[in-house]
């Protein structure tokens, strides 16, 4: 599935190929938090890095985070890339997985599919006055990350698109 993507004020768009759109996973850990806000958590999607086409580069800025937040001395080797001029968090890649890249749901500006369930994960870094849907069948809860990838939630769902 083809996703384009803009940030908020249009400086930046991009596109890349994806076979696992379902945005399911919320994360509430600091770095999503802090670095994008919505609602306290972010949503991450698979994607295939070597598919990115990106109008604006120009634009685009890199963060690595800080790991051990809030002692701040250990950054991530993951590279948070957001929009300079709008401040819009666009997608992350991990030099770990250099053939990978993570875009925002938030950034997608193509329609995506509604996922059968949601996993929301960092729940131990979640603050207190952020919500959380009660954990269901629907609504798995994790203290930290789930052991299974992204890629194997689309195919365990049967949502592997081409």
């Amino acid at each position: 599935m083809l996703l384009e993507a803009s940030c908020h004020c249009g400086a930046v768009r991009f596109s890349v190929e994806s076979h696992a759109p379902y945005p399911y996973m919320h994360c509430y850990c600091s770095i999503c938090r802090k670095t994008q806000g919505g609602g306290g958590f972010a949503i991450n999607l698979h994607a295939e890095a070597d598919s990115l086409k990106v109008e604006g580069r120009e634009h685009v800025g890199v963060y690595r985070a800080f790991m051990d937040h809030p002692v701040r001395s250990e950054r991530s080797p993951g590279e948070r890339h957001f929009c300079r001029e709008c401040a819009s968090a666009l997608w992350v890649w991990d030099p770990r997985w250099p053939e990978l890249l993570h875009p925002f749901a938030s950034c997608i500006d193509t329609p995506l599919p509604a996922p059968p369930e949601r996993c929301h994960i960092m729940l131990d870094s979640k603050p207190a006055w952020v919500p959380v849907p009660a954990e269901t069948a629907a609504d798995r809860h994790f203290p930290d990350y789930p052991d299974e990838a992204l890629i194997d939630w689309h195919r365990r769902h049967g949502l592997i698109t081409d």
